[in-house]
């Protein structure tokens, strides 16, 4: 029960890994926030994990911060929401598609980081950046995703600037899974996608990638960085089946 009486609040809670982390973080014996857009996916969330609290609203509004922290306050703010990037070749793609991600994965980690450091949060608390191991080597068919995924990068370094410049004790981490995850719905749309593109089956597209990563192995890792932050030094880090690994700082 390694976080026990902690508040943890899940923004992306309700489906995928968001979910996921929310049941490793009750399991630990966390009080959960999920947070999400839709109530049916909540509802649901309450009924696999019992004793989640939930809170539906659309997290890339200006005033979500507010509504979040008054209803639950978090030791561990963890944004793991994002939109399904467009899949396809940057001339096929609009302006509105291209910059989808910014838009929403950018948009709600620039407001809830904002939020952290105004508030500001306890000392001792941890913000965890949900990115992508696009951020670090890119990804051809998926707009301006990687380019999203690589500023929550920034802004993890950036907010911990502005935290030790004002002694407030917070941190800021940005935990990059390494490898698609075919569970989650980006991870479908990902593995479509180049499978596609390259001509081969979805199945035989999985089996090559190396060092599979799964949805619990995220969650144990997310887990290890908030109960043990002293071991962590950075504020970027890399998930796959090999482990954790720090990436340089950008």
């Amino acid at each position: 029960m390694q976080l026990e009486n902690k508040n943890v609040v899940v923004i992306g809670g309700s489906r995928g890994l968001g979910r996921v982390i929310v049941a490793a973080a009750r399991g630990e014996g966390a009080k959960v926030l999920a947070v999400g857009r839709r109530r049916d996916s909540l509802e649901e969330t309450v009924r696999e994990i019992s004793g989640v609290q939930t809170l539906s609203l659309d997290a890339t509004h200006e005033d979500a911060p507010d509504h979040v922290f008054e209803a639950m306050r978090p030791d561990v703010l963890v944004l793991c929401a994002g939109a399904i990037p467009p899949i396809g070749p940057i001339h096929e793609q609009t302006w509105d598609e291209f910059s989808r991600n910014w838009n929403t994965d950018v948009r709600l980690s620039f407001l809830f980081c904002r939020a952290a450091l105004r508030a500001p949060l306890a000392p001792g608390a941890m913000v965890i950046l949900v990115s992508s191991g696009a951020a670090v080597g890119g990804s051809t068919i998926s707009g301006g995703y990687a380019g999203a995924k690589r500023m929550q990068m920034f802004m993890a370094d950036y907010c911990q600037s502005e935290s030790d410049r004002a002694d407030l004790g917070i941190k800021f981490v940005a935990l990059a899974p390494g490898r698609l995850m075919p569970e989650t719905d980006i991870g479908k749309a990902g593995v479509a996608g180049y499978a596609s593109r390259l001509g081969i089956a979805e199945a035989d597209f999985i089996q090559g990638m190396e060092f599979p990563l799964t949805l619990q192995d995220y969650a144990k890792a997310l887990v290890g960085i908030v109960t043990n932050p002293t071991e962590w030094t950075g504020g970027v880090f890399v998930v796959s089946g090999k482990g954790v690994e720090p990436y340089p700082a950008p």
